[in-house]
């Protein structure tokens, strides 16, 4: 018969076992919640109050509509650092007007889009609705879009009349990243044209604007043709040709528009179709539409010049920012394709597609005075654009290599760059000249000193 265990040793042991279970279901608890918190996704950003997505309330005395935190990865054995998405965002672009609130994916296709893809990226105002309806019908791929909503009394409004827009069109849930900005300040457009291409979710995009038509089966396109793959991988910019109607009635309805190169030069022959804007040929004409009616390649822009504006498709990475200083109509993409082009990035023309123009009234007293602003801010731009690269191209010593061949033909046509240039550049041989002579001298001082050793 087995002797009693002892009172004390029997409780001793029924304690220890029930703290083994309560750890071990503690523990268990933990790991699931962990699995399921890590598998969670990641919440899209909302403003503070939220009835429901595109029928915000916003704390109009605060900036801080957000309250989502963002996550720094930090070295081994260090806390991860948290910084509230709202300062990163207002680094991020603050060099526009502020304050100014920035909520990205406010709608967020469900669709994983393919990183070879082509994302479009645009800008609209609540006006603007319609049109970009029927840009994402036509399209059906993938799109990022700046939404711009006026932080007034009408701002809720809009934001339900955007909700309505996005429910109203299947296109949407499948292809359409919203991304909306609230602010006073109209018309900051390179700003909007960063958000939408910073959060886009594909290796390349296009900058297009809302009001024009792709005619072409621009996807497709860009599939077969082997050589434009290969210009755009290389970091390399395409262009669409853009062409509008010359009976500004013709060009309301998108459905009656050319949908090949064959029909497009018919109407051209027949004059009523034009190039873009032909009243003011040095925003298109380097484009050379002449070679591109008469070709099946792509081929190379060869006569660029400041004021071109072409509509181009880009690697996201490795290419310049617009500059956010310009706001208002006048230079504002011509400032961004001019700095895209002196970086090194070479223009090609893709030789079967084009945009053409949707007709609609323009705010011409507006436009004419922000024109003349911006144009007085582009001539201070260019300057400051061509220094700025110069320096860096001679710090990475590429100067003599073919990167710096764009910035070399369109700076040196600024008055007094070629003759700073020179003084610059031979600084700094005079600089590497006596770097030289001091390694120079440093390695034979070396040398006497090991052979003193020796001896």
């Amino acid at each position: 018969m087995r002797p009693p265990v002892p009172t004390t040793t029997a409780l001793s042991l029924r304690y220890a076992g029930v703290a083994y279970l309560a750890g071990s279901v503690l523990f268990t608890i933990y790991y699931f919640a962990s699995l399921y918190r890590n598998s969670q996704p990641v919440p899209v950003v909302k403003p503070k109050v939220m009835t429901e997505p595109g029928m915000g309330t916003f704390d109009v005395e605060n900036i801080l509509y957000s309250q989502q935190v963002m996550n720094w990865q930090t070295p081994r054995g260090f806390p991860e650092h948290e910084t509230e998405e709202d300062a990163v965002l207002s680094k991020i672009f603050s060099s526009t007007m502020q304050p100014s609130k920035v909520l990205p994916y406010y709608f967020k296709a469900i669709r994983q889009f393919d990183p070879e893809s082509v994302t479009i990226t645009t800008l609209i105002t609540f006006d603007r609705y319609p049109i970009f309806s029927k840009l994402v019908t036509n399209y059906q791929g993938p799109v990022s879009v700046s939404i711009h909503i006026n932080d007034d009394e009408l701002r809720d409004e809009n934001l339900s009349k955007l909700q309505d827009m996005y429910n109203s069109n299947p296109y949407m849930r499948e292809f359409v990243d919203v991304h909306v900005i609230v602010d006073k300040f109209d018309r900051q457009f390179n700003m909007w044209r960063n958000v939408a291409r910073f959060f886009a979710r594909s290796n390349y995009f296009m900058m297009l604007d809302v009001d024009f038509h792709i005619c072409t089966n621009l996807q497709r396109h860009l599939s077969l043709d082997a050589q434009a793959r290969e210009v755009m991988r290389a970091g390399n910019a395409v262009i669409l040709p853009a062409f509008e109607y010359v009976e500004q009635e013709e060009g309301v309805d998108s459905t009656t528009f050319p949908k090949n190169k064959q029909s497009l030069r018919q109407l051209f022959d027949q004059k009523r179709i034009t190039t873009f804007h032909d009243f003011f040929p040095k925003g298109h004409n380097a484009t050379d539409y002449e070679t591109w009616f008469l070709t099946d390649e792509v081929y190379k822009v060869t006569a660029y010049q400041h004021s071109y504006e072409p509509y181009v498709i880009l690697r996201k990475e490795g290419t310049p920012w617009c500059d956010e200083r310009f706001i208002g109509y006048g230079a504002n993409k011509a400032a961004c394709l001019f700095e895209i082009y002196i970086s090194g990035i070479d223009y090609y023309v893709l030789p079967q597609d084009f945009v053409i123009h949707q007709s609609h009234p323009y705010k011409e007293e507006t436009r004419k005075q922000e024109r003349k602003y911006n144009r007085k801010l582009y001539q201070n731009f260019q300057e400051e654009a061509c220094f700025r690269y110069s320096r860096g191209f001679m710090r990475d010593h590429v100067w003599d290599a073919d990167k710096a061949r764009n910035l070399k033909e369109q700076c040196g046509k600024i008055r007094g760059y070629s003759q700073v240039m020179e003084l610059f550049v031979e600084d700094i041989h005079v600089d590497e000249e006596e770097e030289e002579v001091r390694k120079e001298r440093s390695s034979e001082g070396k040398k006497g000193h090991d052979s003193h050793k020796v001896v």
